[in-house]
């Protein structure tokens, strides 16, 4: 028994024992919970200045609106520049953004185009940093150890919503937003320091593309080509437009459905996060990916979110949130990590891109839709729609699937007649 333990914290905690990687998720954990107090403090503060579920949506759309349209030019900057010098750039950046919102606040000068503003302009630097960042991973570990890190990165950044939004909702609470965007601007500090610190040496880049036309399309008809990147990708993109709006509905959810006000919205955050934080951990167990459990962790996202919407009180609903969490962050990671293995290296910065264009920057499509539904007909709407797009999704991902199976069998047959008889089949 004791061995099966020391087997599974070993093989669980894998890539760890890399030092840069180590050295990442060290500074990560410390700005992400920074990152999630922000999150849970501006879509509190939008809420108290318009108290409208659309306006949300919207400051939520206006944010991800860039990586809608200029997130595959991220990825060809990500293919072309270092990793690591644009993630000193794009962390900077974001951390002074966050300063400036404190301080507008704190001086009681904020105003809703100023939210807007600040939102469209840390889309515009996510351009850049989600595929440099999806990337850089696999710069620390390579591919051996992928999913391990992909999968601790993705635990990390949800155990950061467990821990983010309860110390969010308490300062909110107790001595306001001023702080909260203050502190979060001070975190990133810790990345930044942990990028300083990191082995040049140890790292393992891919090849810089260079500067040449048509890369944007060439990373287009390249995902095209390929049925595994295309199919979930399309996944995302459905899963990504209507069900991962949570900072649009849950907020609306706490509020007018359950009248739990900002400690409800951080209790069913917390409930996400705990879920998901279980979830990465049983996926960096697992050593092998395959598509078919991609399409049940979609299946089952939506299923448990179909439960979440009928919670008849705060305390089910907080129990199907774990359960959402743990099947979301399945689905993240496993096809996060079947993007990155499939992908020629000097591809990934575009294809992550695209990843990034499905899982965020749908949001200004969703957006305001699951904030329509959640505000005119009722949040637990907004949340069963989500949950329905992640069954819609698995759908559509077993037929692609099932689909790309008989055609390669079907190949398989024309060779073997081929073979035996000599004649090609036309």
């Amino acid at each position: 028994m004791k061995e099966k333990i020391q087997k599974f914290f070993r093989e669980t905690f894998a890539s760890l024992h890399i030092r840069n990687f180590r050295l990442y998720i060290i500074g990560q954990a410390v700005s992400l919970c920074g990152t999630w107090m922000q999150t849970i403090g501006q879509a509190w503060l939008v809420l108290k200045i318009t108290n409208s579920g659309v306006q949300l949506g919207l400051v939520a759309a206006a944010q991800f609106l860039p990586m809608l349209f200029l997130g595959p030019w991220g990825g060809v900057i990500a293919d072309r520049f270092s990793k690591k010098k644009l993630l000193y750039f794009t962390q900077t950046a974001s951390g002074i953004l966050a300063l400036v919102l404190g301080i507008l606040v704190g001086f009681g000068l904020v105003q809703l185009w100023m939210v807007y503003v600040l939102a469209v302009l840390l889309g515009l630097i996510n351009t850049i940093d989600n595929p440099t960042r999806q990337t850089f991973i696999m710069e620390m570990v390579g591919k051996e150890q992928l999913t391990n890190a992909v999968s601790l990165n993705s635990t990390q950044v949800n155990l950061a919503r467990v821990v983010g939004p309860a110390i969010g909702g308490t300062i909110i609470a107790t001595v306001g937003l001023t702080p909260l965007f203050i502190i979060n601007a001070i975190s990133y500090i810790a990345v930044l320091t942990a990028l300083h610190m990191m082995s040049n040496k140890e790292l393992r880049p891919g090849p810089l593309v260079a500067r040449a036309k048509g890369q944007l399309k060439q990373g287009f008809l390249y995902i095209k080509s390929n049925p595994i990147l295309r199919n979930t990708l399309l996944m995302m993109a459905i899963i990504g437009t209507l069900t991962y709006e949570f900072s649009v509905i849950l907020p609306l959810f706490a509020e007018f459905t359950f009248h739990g006000g900002a400690g409800g919205y951080a209790a069913l955050t917390v409930a996400m996060g705990l879920g998901s934080m279980v979830g990465g951990l049983y996926t960096a167990s697992r050593k092998k990916t395959r598509p078919i459990m991609l399409l049940w962790a979609a299946l089952l996202f939506g299923v448990t979110m179909l439960v979440a919407a009928i919670a008849p009180n705060l305390v089910l609903a907080l129990l199907a949130m774990v359960l959402v969490g743990f099947f979301s962050i399945n689905f993240l990671s496993l096809g996060n990590t079947t993007l990155q293995l499939e992908s020629e290296p000097q591809m990934r910065g575009r294809v992550m891109a695209l990843w990034a264009v499905a899982f965020l920057g749908s949001t200004p499509i969703g957006g305001p839709i699951i904030g329509w539904i959640g505000q005119y007909f009722s949040p637990r709407w907004g949340l069963a729609t989500g949950g329905f797009a992640a069954i819609l999704a698995a759908a559509l991902g077993t037929w692609a699937l099932r689909k790309a199976r008989l055609e390669a069998m079907a190949e398989t047959i024309e060779d073997e007649i081929e073979i035996n008889t000599g004649t090609k089949i036309l």
